[in-house]
């Protein structure tokens, strides 16, 4: 039973990366970032039901075939996980130089895009900060730039997520 709530579950996964893709209106940072947030849905919604679907199918036709299949892929799952969470503790300094970047290229194409712009807020009030490494990390952006130049009305400023208890 609970395999098949994840396997609709996974579904519902798919069809919202699909849906995001379709009524994304402009792809303005496809080459900014290395993966757009609803290719990533669609992607880990297709490899769920898969792994779900050996496992139900497995476990209802005893078949040893797919079960055997359901358990490399979780033991897959946990040992990829697992060689991220090492790798991301012993090469810290280079995992922090890659946030570093993709904070960087996001706060650049803030206002591109209203996926990224939410992520960012999302991440700002979550995490209580503001930008990589402080406010001034807003002068990269073209809008909060502060510069005589800007003619923007966001001049000197940063989103409202900065400035939230």
């Amino acid at each position: 039973m609970v395999i098949l709530v994840v396997q609709v579950f996974s579904l519902l996964i798919v069809g919202i990366g699909v849906y995001a893709k379709v009524q994304k209106a402009t792809d303005t940072v496809r080459d900014t970032f290395l993966i757009d947030p609803a290719v990533i849905l669609i992607v880990v919604g297709v490899v769920m039901f898969f792994i779900t679907f050996c496992g139900c199918i497995g476990a209802l036709r005893e078949n040893i075939h797919l079960l055997k299949t359901f358990s490399f892929c979780l033991t897959l799952v946990f040992l990829t996980q697992l060689a991220i969470a090492v790798l991301g503790f012993f090469y810290s300094d280079q995992t922090r130089d890659a946030l570093g970047k993709f904070a960087r290229k996001a706060i650049v194409h803030y206002r591109d895009d209203l996926d990224l712009q939410n992520f960012m807020d999302y991440i700002q009030k979550e995490f209580k900060c503001c930008g990589w490494n402080n406010y001034t990390d807003w002068s990269w952006n073209l809008y909060f730039n502060c510069t005589n130049e800007n003619p923007s009305s966001e001049r000197c400023a940063v989103p409202y997520s900065c400035c939230t208890p």
